[in-house]
């Protein structure tokens, strides 16, 4: 599961009520997502279709993990966390090279957990999250409700998710998986719609701290880059057929 932090911190606001400015942003954000979720995706497709590349991560003898495959899996997480306490030291393109530099490294990670299942599975899942992501992306933007108290409920969910995926590590419990997958698809599903309302008040005219528009349309991107592989990920665990 990817670790995911949406509820990112837009102190010190100065609210400008500007739809156009609004729109303009969103469409940067889903620019960034689109773009991760192109390179991953292409990532992906390589490493799985190059056998001289499917072998730096994975031992074709054994079909076990290698160390430099471990790595892939485990260090998305540390992208992301230089991009969370880094944005207002680093600049706009030391960002997005590493943005980028995630989303490939994800892509590699992806490449490992998507050999389990059939490419049929994962594509019918593919577009079962882009319907369902899609559907609560123009819930959220269109919604009147103010969704800030349901974002906390989630984030605590979230949490919970990531500590029981941890205890599960070690208890192996099918039961237990499934049932974390079910509430992830459900996190998800609710966080796409939080995000999205989130970004378009930002857009309409908050400013977090010393960063500049282009830098939080990138963040923005992340998180809805996050919530929808996230997605993606449980449903696959609920829905995807094994090889």
């Amino acid at each position: 599961m990817e670790i995911n932090n949406p509820n990112y911190d837009f102190n010190n606001v100065i609210q400008i009520n500007d739809t156009d400015a609004s729109r303009k942003f969103l469409a940067s954000v889903f620019m960034w997502m689109f773009v991760a979720l192109g390179v991953s995706a292409g990532i992906a497709y390589l490493f799985n279709a190059d056998q001289g590349l499917r072998s730096i991560i994975q031992d074709p003898t054994t079909n076990s993990i290698t160390g430099i495959g471990l790595l892939a899996m485990i260090s998305p997480l540390i992208f992301v966390l230089v991009m969370r306490f880094g944005l207002n030291r680093l600049s706009y393109g030391v960002l997005a090279l590493i943005f980028v530099a995630y989303a490939a490294v994800t892509g590699i990670s992806f490449s490992i957990i998507l050999k389990v299942y059939t490419d049929s599975s994962v594509l019918g899942v593919f577009l079962t999250s882009s319907v369902v992501f899609g559907i609560m992306a123009i819930a959220g933007y269109t919604t009147k409700t103010d969704l800030t108290k349901f974002g906390s409920i989630l984030i605590m969910f979230l949490i919970g998710i990531i500590v029981a995926s941890l205890v599960n590590m070690f208890i192996h419990s099918t039961g237990l998986n499934m049932l974390i997958s079910y509430i992830g698809v459900a996190v998800f599903v609710g966080l796409t719609a939080y995000d999205v309302q989130k970004l378009k008040q930002i857009g309409a005219g908050l400013t977090y701290g010393d960063a500049t528009a282009s830098k939080m349309a990138l963040m923005g991107g992340l998180t809805l880059y996050l919530d929808f592989i996230n997605l993606f990920l449980f449903l696959l665990r609920i829905f995807g057929r094994r090889r």
